[in-house]
């Protein structure tokens, strides 16, 4: 079975770039099958990772980032393929 995690943060004004790096600079352990990252218009950073697991299985996520870099909590969502 194959589920993805999504991670999707919105960074503090101006800090987009920063952001875009910190998270490029994370490393999973173990590493998942693929893994995305995308930006988006108001320094929106998008990671999505897909894993060979259940939809509940323990899978290592991204943290959260320093608060400085970001306006808001960061938004994590589970996602399974619809046959």
């Amino acid at each position: 079975m194959t589920v993805a995690l999504m991670w999707e943060a919105r960074a503090a004004e101006g800090r987009g770039p920063e952001l875009l790096a910190w998270v490029r600079a994370r490393t999973l352990t173990p590493a998942p099958l693929r893994r995305e990252t995308f930006s988006a218009p108001q320094d929106r950073v998008l990671v999505i990772t897909w894993w060979d697991a259940a939809y509940d299985a323990e899978l290592p996520e991204l943290p959260d980032p320093p608060l400085a870099l970001c306006r808001r909590g960061v938004h994590r969502w589970r996602f399974e393929p619809v046959p």
